[in-house]
């Protein structure tokens, strides 16, 4: 898999959750912060203000895409000066369904929002999402992430009007809309932004190159000389250029990749210790506990046992 795939695979967890709801002015209401998670809002029809906790007003017209990445809480509102209602239910809770549709009473024109949110695994958060702010928007423009707009109006209709196969139709596209904003916001970000990050290290030919060849085989022992080799720059170059892009040397980079795919093997899957080990570039199952212990703070073995296990810093990889 390529890297943002790789990022989406591991992270996500659970089932996500969407809802298609049509407000009739006037109208405003609170959605929580949710740690853990991120969500979107999608404006189908009409218009709608964004109020973030910090910060003026957002006007938002149809076609807008708002993303939370990181569960940050907020309110939506027919107007600045509605009142907001606190919220009901938190979307993301077990009892929650994996898409609904809605309309809610009120004598002005009506909006039409398509909201949902994803369940991340905190243990496993890459930079690649932790190092996003917490809102984009991405606002509508004629021709502008076309794939991007297929999605949220398949996904749209479908919560309107279920038919056989919904379950496995809505889940498809809501993780293709999560894949579709981040690509949409990291394929446009470089276009605005000259600061260092993984916008321009996805978009830099060679470190991309390099990050794919470590995400498609993890295992291999990768040295820097043969990194840069892949990415046509001197084993110097490349390393510079990869610590400023990425904000970690490539072997460190690597080496807190293996350990959280062996976090995701852990998890999600009853292998031996031994052959995660080895899935994971570990010559023995001794080296590959240690090193996960220093990570994640506990041995592989609990960490598989344990409910909410500590997060791992970047300080506690070493290559």
């Amino acid at each position: 898999m390529d890297v943002l795939s790789d990022v989406i695979s591991i992270m996500r967890t659970g089932r996500p959750r969407s809802a298609r709801i049509e407000w009739h002015a006037p109208w405003g209401q609170r959605f929580p912060s949710v740690p853990g998670s991120a969500g979107f809002q999608v404006v189908l029809q009409g218009s709608s203000w964004l109020l973030p906790p910090d910060g003026p007003p957002i006007a938002l017209s149809v076609g807008d895409v708002v993303f939370f990445p990181h569960g940050d809480g907020f309110a939506m509102a027919d107007s600045p000066s509605t009142p907001v209602a606190e919220p009901e239910c938190d979307p993301l809770s077990e009892e929650g369904n994996l898409f609904a549709s809605a309309s809610i009473d009120g004598p002005g024109a009506a909006t039409v929002l398509l909201c949902g949110g994803y369940e991340l695994d905190p243990t496993r958060a890459h930079p690649i999402l932790r190092d996003l702010p917490a809102m984009i928007h991405l606002p509508a423009r004629l021709g502008r992430h076309p794939e991007l707009r297929a999605a949220v109006e398949l996904l749209g209709a479908e919560i309107q009007r279920p038919r056989l196969g919904a379950d496995t139709v809505v889940a498809s596209l809501l993780d293709m809309l999560l894949l579709f904003i981040l690509r949409a916001w990291h394929e446009g970000e470089p276009e605005h932004c000259t600061v260092a990050g993984w916008s321009q290290a996805l978009a830099d030919p060679g470190i991309s190159i390099a990050l794919d060849a470590m995400h498609r085989d993890p295992a291999r022992p990768w040295t820097v000389a043969e990194l840069g080799s892949r990415a046509g720059l001197s084993r110097a170059a490349f390393a510079r250029r990869f610590a400023t892009l990425v904000g970690q040397p490539p072997l460190t980079y690597l080496t807190w990749w293996r350990l959280a795919s062996a976090g995701r093997l852990l998890r999600e899957s009853d292998a031996a210790l031994s052959e995660i080990a080895s899935r994971v570039g570990y010559g023995s199952e001794f080296a590959f506990a240690n090193a996960f212990k220093r990570a994640y703070g506990m041995p592989p073995g609990k960490y598989r046992r344990t409910e909410c296990p500590n997060f791992p810093t970047r300080d506690a990889v070493k290559t």
